[in-house]
């Protein structure tokens, strides 16, 4: 029996090919040769793939070399263009300086002529100022007692300036207020000098000694008595000031009439001109009242307005406590929920948790802006703009631009309308802005000429239409919302009713609310 060659093995069930081995030899010889063929096809990936890795090493460097490379020739480019660009405007900005000196020059000589053509105006302003009164004097003699106006003469000479106040000023001088305020103190001047020519152009007209001393003499009291008025003059007296000054000049116009009818036309015109000049004086010092007042009332709008803000502030801490104490129930509850979360494996639940998780952080963001807006109004720059109206106290055309910290504005117009006015007031715009102080203050300067109290600034009522305040409120803030409606639904319906009833029952606001919120 035939043998392998290989193992050496044989018998009746073990076979041997034609090749003279065994199955399992035969098997494990191509096996052998299959791992020679792989091993050495593995040799010749393994050679390819050290050739692959050599080129793109290869591959690499040139492309890290011409990367440089063209960073580099982009940096010289962008560096020439930058240079390029500097020299420009550097030569812009030269161009630009030297336009700046010239200009400068200009300005420096323009300012130069202005303050001389200032100058020139004032001085004719000032003459000019004089002519008026004088010509109204004239006019206000003319038409008080029927005489025909005189051309008035050459103004006088210092010489006759001091003669006239030598002979007929009083003895004793009266420290006026006004000689506290420069422009005050210009005027009464001007005014003084006026009637100091007035009283050296009349005292021409008389030829005999008698009469210029009678003359003299009546000068001399009236200037007492305009002193006198003066000395008596306060912020609620002028209409009485001015009726003494009036009553006081027809007494002496009546004196000098009965006396010589010869000299009434001529001693009418000069009562009639230096009575115009006397109430001349006491508008002129009482300026110096308004000016007074003005401020007394600006100091009171300031108190005032400091004492709203600190009330405001109050309430705007006692609402940003109230909110950050909500804020930190939702952050405990989101909290709360992310523990629950972290510990839960239920995926229903988990889902569960993610959503309530979402609506609390909606929540919690809500309240977090609110908290803003509560800051910001704490700032003391932000705040609401109220444009408000009230037809039956005030009329059509009458309309209030205030100013309010208050989170609610509206809390700030329902105080407006208490029991100091007789119907509630209707709002036309609220207007939040973060810079509320300012843009009051362009409102008003807008409006300015149409206060309607023009002495006490702090009373915020101007007369105009609502369509001039539209477009006026549109062009300072044109996201704001303008309400043109006066609903007056109080007023109107009181103008519909012919009588009250004599049993009618009066129901207070307020107790109603507090009913609405007990219920």
């Amino acid at each position: 029996m035939a043998k392998c060659t290989r193992c050496g093995k044989g018998g009746v069930f073990h076979k041997v090919g034609s090749d003279g081995r065994c199955k399992e030899c035969s098997r494990i010889e191509k096996l052998e040769e299959e791992d020679r063929r792989l091993s050495q096809a593995i040799q010749e990936k393994e050679g390819k793939l050290e050739e692959i890795e050599i080129d793109i090493s290869t591959i690499q460097a040139n492309r890290d070399r011409l990367y440089n490379e063209i960073s580099e020739k982009a940096k010289r480019e962008a560096l020439l263009e930058i240079a390029d660009k500097l020299d420009i405007r550097n030569n812009e900005l030269y161009s630009v300086e030297n336009r700046v000196v010239e200009k400068k020059d200009q300005l420096a000589s323009a300012s130069e002529e202005l303050e001389k053509v200032l100058h020139t105006l004032e001085t004719t302003a000032n003459k000019l100022r004089k002519m008026q009164t004088l010509y109204k004097s004239m006019q206000y003699s003319a038409k008080k007692y029927f005489e025909e106006i005189e051309p008035a003469k050459a103004i006088l000479s210092d010489g006759q300036v001091n003669e006239a106040e030598e002979l007929l000023s009083t003895t004793i001088k009266l420290k006026l207020h006004l000689m506290d305020i420069r422009d005050l103190r210009k005027l009464f001047n001007q005014n003084s000098k006026l009637i100091k020519e007035l009283l050296i152009r009349y005292q021409s007209r008389y030829t005999t000694k008698a009469n210029i001393s009678i003359y003299r003499l009546m000068v001399i009291a009236l200037e007492a008595e305009l002193q006198n008025a003066l000395y008596n003059l306060s912020y609620s007296k002028l209409d009485k000031a001015i009726s003494n000054i009036k009553t006081i000049t027809n007494k002496y116009l009546k004196i000098a009439i009965d006396g010589n009818q010869n000299i009434a036309p001529t001693i009418s015109r000069f009562i009639g001109e230096i009575e115009y000049l006397f109430i001349e004086a006491i508008r002129i010092e009482y300026e110096y009242y308004i000016q007074k007042e003005r401020i007394k009332e600006e100091q009171k709008a300031i108190r005032d307005q400091m004492k709203q803000e600190a009330a405001e502030r109050r309430l705007l801490e006692a609402e940003r406590r109230k909110v950050e104490q909500e804020e930190a129930k939702y952050e405990n509850e989101i909290a709360g929920i992310k523990e629950q979360m972290a510990l839960s494996v239920d995926e229903i639940k988990i889902r569960q948790l993610e959503e309530r998780l979402a609506k609390i952080q909606a929540q919690l963001n809500d309240v977090e802006k609110k908290k803003e807006g509560i800051i910001n109004l704490q700032n003391g720059k932000a705040g609401y703009i109220y444009i408000i109206s009230n037809l039956g106290s005030f009329g059509e055309n009458i309309f209030k631009i205030g100013m309010t910290r208050r989170i609610d504005p509206q809390e700030r117009i329902d105080e407006l309308g208490n029991a100091s006015v007789p119907f509630r007031f209707d709002v036309h715009s609220f207007i939040f802005s973060d810079s509320a102080p300012e843009l009051e203050l362009n409102l008003h300067k807008q409006l300015n000429g149409k206060r309607v109290n023009k002495v006490n600034l702090r009373k915020e009522f101007f007369s105009t239409t609502i369509d001039e305040l539209e477009d006026l409120v549109y062009s300072l803030e044109p996201s704001a919302e303008f309400n043109r409606t006066m609903l007056a639904e109080q007023y109107f319906q009181s103008m519909a009713i012919d009588e009250v009833p004599d049993n009618v029952v009066i129901i207070n606001d307020d107790d109603f609310e507090d009913e609405e919120e007990e219920a």
